[in-house]
């Protein structure tokens, strides 16, 4: 009977990840890191920073546009061109911190065909400038 038990608790794991794998068919957008902290900064510093991804899925990744939530946030580049299953690619991020003041949190939403969410966040901290 334990013998039973353990071939229908095997057969039906083995058809759940059969199952979960078949629904992941498509391109699987894969960031290194998808947060980055700028730190404390100056207010009126302009920061950039280069999100790294990975194509993990099984299908051609297409980015079509990346949204931005403030005119303080401005996305510089990524790649046009299909990236393919296990390709890379880049994503420049620019934080321009004029009239911000005190901590800030920044979303930033890339728009494509991955069958996953796309969603980047930085942080920075935004002091007075100094005189100099």
């Amino acid at each position: 009977m334990l013998m039973i038990a353990a071939l229908v608790v095997s057969t039906v794991a083995a058809y759940a990840q059969s199952a979960t794998t078949a629904s992941k068919n498509g391109p699987v957008l894969t960031w290194d890191k998808s947060t980055h902290d700028f730190g404390t900064m100056a207010q009126g510093d302009v920061l950039e920073h280069t999100f790294k991804f990975t194509n993990t899925g099984n299908e051609p990744l297409v980015i079509t546009n990346v949204q931005v939530s403030c005119g303080c946030t401005t996305p510089k580049g990524w790649p046009r061109d299909p990236v393919m299953p296990g390709g890379s690619g880049e994503l420049t991020v620019a934080f321009n911190s004029t009239g911000k003041m005190g901590a800030q949190t920044k979303p930033v939403t890339i728009v494509s065909n991955a069958i996953n969410d796309a969603k980047l966040v930085f942080t920075a901290v935004v002091t007075e400038k100094k005189p100099q």
